[in-house]
């Protein structure tokens, strides 16, 4: 499915299979979580060379590999993330915050991703997947799971957590805090009753409109939903010594607010892309909880459908294209 112009539907189209490079193995993708990150790019929010092929959140086998691959071999389960590739060598790279390395590149985004049938991936940057980690619930751990468990880790012990925007990655890092002994204040948009239910059904202790106070201070928050306006929301309710963390690439304006509510040691911060060593962290938990990902199917042909039910805000849990379904049928 080939983005060739923002603001236009994804196109079906036939293209030669890539081939990897001594560095990369070649996928066969089982599955593609798709992602509101995906959406800024349809949407032209983001601007990355086209046309490219969306998807980040790849689950799939080696067919082939390069011959300076080491540690996988043809049959191996893998999983592909949103970070693709980085330098290695720059302040970043050599600090342990390869995240933010300026000439990373991205996965579905400067090189093509999973709204495919294969794809190609510097090895470097896929994960070995654990057996009881089913496709069609691992793929939304590979962005929604890790870029959420980046900005939860930067909550450090806080114990009262708002999640604004209860969408893929909240739903997952809900079920993490809740084993972790955190209390969880789930916002939605107003009057969105059915999405508030869905968020107490998986631990969260309360659940109301982004307009609405909890019953308690929160010790930190975390922005999910693109909405500037919410920090300021999410200022109001956040105790002296608290952090608010915008865990999106993309968000509307953040309108002014008055000093007195960031006063008191108050922090905002942004969190960017993931580290491999987030991968691995998360990955490594998630059986342990265990994380259960509620996910809604499509055919690969239906990448917009899921893209519009993200957009919509129709979707409980994370949107998965199974590619096993491509043509309506079982491959």
């Amino acid at each position: 499915m080939v983005l060739e112009e923002d603001k236009r539907p994804l196109i079906l189209q036939e293209i030669p299979l890539p081939q990897p490079t001594h560095e990369q193995v070649l996928v066969k993708i089982s599955a593609c979580g798709v992602c509101r990150t995906d959406l800024h790019i349809v949407d032209g929010d983001l601007r990355p060379p086209l046309p490219l092929i969306p998807g980040h959140q790849i689950v799939g086998t080696v067919e082939a590999a390069g011959k300076h691959v080491k540690h996988y071999k043809i049959g191996d389960r893998v999983g592909i993330p949103w970070l693709g590739k980085t330098c290695g060598q720059c302040i970043f790279c050599k600090s342990d915050r390869e995240n933010l390395c300026d000439n990373a590149l991205f996965t579905g985004y400067q090189v093509n991703g999973g709204f495919a049938e294969y794809c190609v991936a510097d090895a470097r940057y896929c994960f070995p997947l654990a057996p009881q980690l089913a496709d069609l619930q691992v793929a939304p751990l590979l962005c929604a799971g890790l870029i959420g468990y980046r900005a939860y880790r930067m909550t450090g012990n806080a114990q009262r957590l708002g999640f604004y925007g209860f969408g893929s990655s909240a739903h997952i890092l809900t079920q993490l805090a809740r084993f972790e002994k955190r209390e969880v204040f789930a916002f939605t948009r107003e009057g969105d009753v059915e999405t508030q239910s869905f968020a107490r059904s998986l631990g969260a202790s309360w659940a109301g409109g982004s307009d609405s106070s909890p019953p308690n201070p929160l010790d930190a928050a975390i922005i999910f939903a693109p909405v500037g306006a919410l920090i300021p929301k999410a200022l109001k309710v956040l105790r002296k010594g608290g952090i608010i963390v915008s865990a999106g690439i993309h968000m509307s304006e953040i309108p002014s607010f008055p000093y007195k509510d960031l006063w008191g040691e108050r922090k905002i911060m942004s969190v960017a892309n993931l580290t491999r060593r987030d991968g691995e962290d998360l990955l490594a938990i998630a059986p342990k909880v265990p994380i259960k990902t509620i996910v809604q199917t499509y055919r690969l042909e239906d990448a917009n459908e899921a893209l519009n039910d993200i957009r919509t805000g129709r979707l409980q849990g994370s949107a998965v294209l199974d590619l096993s379904l491509f043509g309506g049928k079982k491959l």
